[in-house]
């Protein structure tokens, strides 16, 4: 199957999906996008997005010069250093992050909400919401119809699932595709960024990317956002509390407000500032969080029906790539598509994208996981003192030894920036 009339239905409005329909809509392939949602403000849970070197350059291929330009515009200053520190604010490694030198391969920070509305510039004709998918079915003609609760059908050559770790799509078409619980819950918030509220950070967590590292396996994240223009969103903290399941309570029917008593009746000893930080949490913004991910999952026999981001390889915010890989996946498909538009075999294309998508995609999976899991000793009573306190020295030694130091940094940044040289010459046509 191949030819120039390839129509692409795609399910799930969420930022590969989004990305994905710039890219083919730019490229002249007919392209329709279905979202649940019912306004584009609506359900999206989490603030910030760390939008890494693999995100920007998939979104400056895929969208319209103006709203790439309208995406940059949004995104809030980006983090300059890396602050990692004891629950007590105590110092175990900071690190400057490379400049940006290319526009397009920079690091930056953009709100999800912010993200969306700059997203959807110019796809006012692709994108239709409060449009819930449930299932599909294959044509004789080689076609696949996309079926929706209100009753209504689109068809089309291609069907992308892009709707996330629910995959509506991923349930019909690789039924034996599982998700796993990773053992760690996360409760998070978001307080104004005002001058009081700056002073009970950790040092140098302005500007940063700040991990405190507590004792039993728990862990704080701290963003603060800061946004170079105005009109896109209010400045704000936002926290993230993560520990193994075993140290909640039961949290079932709890409030926002009761879920941020919650973080604070689990830390009685960090830092005082760093408490008084979980409690003017904005209790309107508190979410809830249990972490899964995907198991490793065996290539399959491709067909008309693909997937992208979470639908495929969900993955925990571990290494901060989840998003990011999403945005390669789009782009990859974008270009394989594009190929099919053109005259390929779209299932030959397809599979193409498949085959590269599925290595690095659980690969980054299996990444993330290490970072995130409850069955970890460190989470254990006895041993997880003896982990962490190995964790802390690990990280001591390496802040006093700049080798060690840009060595660890580099090879961060490498599982944020994959190169292709035959993928850049392609972007530069």
């Amino acid at each position: 199957m191949s030819g120039t009339d390839l129509r692409v239905l795609i399910i799930g409005a969420g930022t590969g999906g989004l990305c994905l329909a710039h890219g083919l809509k730019k490229a002249g392939v007919n392209v329709a996008l279905f979202e649940r949602d019912r306004t584009p403000r609506s359900m999206l849970i989490g603030y910030r997005v760390g939008i890494s070197p693999d995100g920007s350059k998939a979104l400056h291929s895929c969208l319209p010069p103006d709203v790439f330009a309208e995406f940059v515009r949004t995104t809030a200053k980006p983090p300059v250093r890396i602050n990692m520190r004891t629950e007590k604010y105590r110092e175990l490694l900071v690190g400057d992050l490379p400049p940006a030198t290319d526009e397009t391969r920079a690091e930056r920070s953009v709100s999800r909400i912010a993200m969306r509305t700059a997203l959807l510039n110019g796809l006012e004709d692709v994108v239709q919401f409060n449009k819930t998918f449930t299932h599909f079915s294959r044509n004789d003609d080689g076609t696949v119809t996309a079926f929706f609760d209100d009753g209504t059908s689109e068809t089309g050559d291609v069907l992308v699932g892009a709707d996330g770790a629910q995959s509506k799509v991923r349930k019909q078409y690789l039924p034996h595709a599982k998700i796993a619980d990773t053992g760690i819950t996360t409760i998070a918030a978001k307080l104004p960024l005002t001058p009081e509220n700056v002073r009970l950070l950790p040092p140098l967590a302005d500007g940063a990317v700040t991990l405190l590292y507590g004792p039993k396996g728990a862990f704080v994240i701290i963003h603060v956002m800061r946004f170079e223009s105005e009109g896109v969103e209010d400045d704000y903290i936002m926290w993230g509390y993560a520990a193994s399941h075993d140290k909640f309570p039961d949290m079932k029917g709890m409030s926002q407000e009761q879920l941020k008593q919650v973080v604070l009746d689990l830390t009685p000893k960090v830092h005082p500032n760093l408490r008084e930080l979980f409690r003017r949490g904005d209790p309107g913004t508190v979410f809830q969080i249990k972490v899964r991910t995907s198991e490793p999952l065996e290539p399959w026999k491709s067909s008309n029906v693909t997937l992208i981001g979470d639908s495929v390889h969900l993955m925990t915010p571990g290494r901060g790539i989840g998003a990011n890989t999403a945005l390669r996946d789009a782009e990859l498909l974008c270009r394989k598509l594009t190929e099919a538009h053109h005259g390929k075999d779209t299932v030959q294309a397809i599979s193409e994208y498949e085959q590269e998508m599925v290595k690095y995609g659980f690969e980054a999976v299996l990444a993330s996981r290490e970072q995130m899991d409850g069955n970890g000793a460190i989470h254990k009573p006895v041993i997880g003192r003896v982990v962490l306190a190995f964790l802390r020295t690990f990280l001591r030694v390496t802040n006093a030894v700049p080798a060690l130091k840009r060595k660890m940094l580099a090879e961060d940044a490498a599982h944020r920036d994959h190169v292709n040289s035959a993928h850049e010459v392609v972007h530069a046509g």
